[in-house]
């Protein structure tokens, strides 16, 4: 089936899951889930695939083994989309979509840091992120407090020099285009718009080369 838009249902759910995260509700609502969510979604993604590639669909429950809060099920159904850097996400909030370097590992980190501190790839990458601005997307990412050591307190990019990782979002609520196929332009447009923020992160950044274990280092 072609993609018709997601229900107002899906949100309901994440609603009302938010107030009863339980086996109980769950069961008893686990088709709306199918339904509603899950199904929508899986078409939007088969024709997205096209574009940024095959997706990736998160497991709906929480993996609270080492975990304080031990509330079975996620909130949200979120997608990521490997080959292109790009992320959807349905909650009781509505739909939001992002595209960037959610993670880094040490080695990313230092080359990040390298490129925005020089003059020619940082400015490319100041001009990316004004073209993001400017169509509504939000610059986010995690940040240290300061400056990292070994770069000037004055240095005109200290801002994104703080950066320990970097992406584009889009947080788009519940419009009423949500239940239409408009759902997926708006995501095709905001995906698009993020792309000369990744082509600089692809560019200047690229793939850790380091072994698995070590890549949560900083």
């Amino acid at each position: 089936m072609s993609f018709a838009g997601i229900s107002f249902a899906a949100l309901d759910f994440y609603e009302d899951l938010e107030a009863d995260n339980s086996k109980a509700f769950w069961a008893a609502h686990r088709q709306i889930y199918d339904e509603q969510v899950k199904a929508p979604l899986q078409e939007l993604a088969a024709e997205l695939a096209t574009e940024f590639g095959a997706a990736k669909f998160f497991r709906p429950f929480r993996d609270v083994r080492f975990a304080k809060d031990k509330t079975p099920y996620k909130t949200h159904q979120g997608v990521y989309f490997a080959e292109s850097r790009r992320y959807l996400q349905v909650s009781a909030a509505g739909l939001y979509a992002s595209g960037g370097y959610y993670e880094l590992a040490s080695d990313q980190v230092a080359r990040y840091r390298r490129a925005v501190a020089e003059d020619l790839p940082g400015h490319v990458l100041e001009q990316s992120i004004k073209l993001a601005e400017k169509a509504k997307l939000e610059i986010r990412g995690e940040q240290l407090s300061r400056i990292p050591s070994g770069y000037p307190k004055d240095h005109p990019r200290q801002e994104l020099l703080r950066h320990k990782s970097i992406w584009a979002t889009r947080e788009f609520g519940c419009p009423d285009w949500l239940q239409t196929p408009r759902a997926k332009t708006e995501v095709v447009k905001a995906w698009r718009a993020m792309q000369p923020l990744i082509d600089w992160l692809d560019k200047n950044v690229g793939q850790s080369d380091l072994p698995v274990a070590r890549r949560g280092e900083r």
